[in-house]
C-alpha cells in the first residue's frame, strides 16, 4: 500500500524540496512517512473547511501549495486546523517555493497560452517566474480579459497603458517584487497576484502594464496539476481536489 513516504518521494522528483527558498517551510509537515495513504485530498492552503474535508471523509493525507506550518509554533490550539488533522491523524505534505520554482511557472504560462523564453528573476541558482513574448495583437483589456476567463478570476485588476503587448513576464503568486526585472527585460507587462499600490505606480512610470489575477487565481493551478499527477503515480489510492478548496474572498463588481 502507497505510503506518505511514498507520496513524498514522488513530488521530491517533479519539484525537489531542496529548491525552496531559505524562508519557506515546505515537505512533510504532519504526520510521518511511514504511515499509509488510501485517500488523498489536494488543496491550496489548509483552510478549516479543508481541515473538516479531511476529517470527515477519512482521508490520511492533504497535500498543499502553502504551508500549513510556515511560522514557529509556541503552542496547537485542538480547534485548530492544525489540531484537527493531528487529532484524526492526517498527514500533511506541503509543496510551496520548491512547486513554483519547478513547476508552477510554467502550467500558468501553458494555460495563458504563453511559450517563456528566459527567467525572469534567478535567485541563489534557482528560477522565479518567466518572459515570454506573444505575436502582440492584443491590447491590454484583451488581456486582461482572457486571464479572467483562462484562470477564472472575480476581478482583474491593471494599469493600461495602452497599444498591443508583445513581450510579458509571469510570475505567479505574489511577483510584485520581480517588477524590476520585468523592467529591466523590456517587458510590456507582467502578470502576477497580490499587487501593492506602490507597485502599481512603480509599473506606470516605467511604462508597464501589470495584471493583478489575485494570489489564488494564479496558483490554484497546483491543486488540478498535483491531483492528477498523483492519481497516475498511485492508482491505487483515491485522489481529489478537497471540496471546500475555493477563493475565500467575494469580489462586488
Amino acid at each position: 500500500m502507497t505510503t506518505v513516504g511514498d507520496v513524498y518521494d514522488f513530488i521530491d522528483k517533479i519539484a525537489p524540496f531542496s529548491l525552496q527558498e531559505g524562508y519557506d517551510n515546505s515537505g512533510l509537515l504532519i504526520g510521518n512517512g511511514s504511515a499509509r495513504v488510501g485517500k488523498i485530498l489536494i488543496a491550496l492552503d489548509v483552510t478549516s473547511d479543508v481541515a473538516h474535508d479531511a476529517q470527515v471523509q477519512q482521508a490520511e493525507l492533504v497535500i498543499t501549495h502553502h504551508p500549513i506550518i510556515f511560522k514557529a509554533l509556541k503552542v496547537v490550539d485542538s480547534a485548530s486546523p492544525i489540531g484537527v488533522l493531528l487529532r484524526s491523524g492526517v498527514s500533511v505534505i506541503s509543496a510551496h517555493t520548491n512547486f513554483d520554482s519547478a513547476v508552477m511557472n510554467r502550467i500558468l504560462c501553458d494555460k495563458l497560452g504563453l511559450n517563456p523564453y528566459a527567467p525572469l528573476h534567478i535567485e541563489n541558482g534557482v528560477e522565479c517566474g518567466f518572459i515570454c513574448e506573444t505575436d502582440g495583437t492584443l491590447t491590454a483589456g484583451e488581456w486582461a480579459g482572457k486571464i479572467r476567463s483562462t484562470l477564472g478570476c472575480g476581478v482583474v485588476r491593471y494599469n493600461d497603458m495602452g497599444g498591443c503587448i508583445r513581450k510579458i513576464a509571469v510570475c505567479s503568486g505574489s511577483g510584485g517584487s520581480f517588477l524590476g526585472d520585468a523592467v529591466k527585460a523590456c517587458c510590456d507587462a507582467f502578470i502576477t497576484g497580490d499587487v501593492r499600490h506602490d507597485v502599481f505606480i512603480d509599473a506606470y512610470n516605467s511604462k508597464v502594464t501589470v495584471f493583478d489575477a489575485a494570489h489564488f487565481y494564479t496558483e490554484n493551478i497546483f491543486c488540478e496539476y498535483m491531483c492528477k499527477a498523483i492519481a497516475e503515480a498511485f492508482p491505487e489510492a483515491m485522489v481529489q481536489v478537497a471540496p471546500s478548496n475555493r477563493d475565500i474572498l467575494k469580489y462586488e463588481v
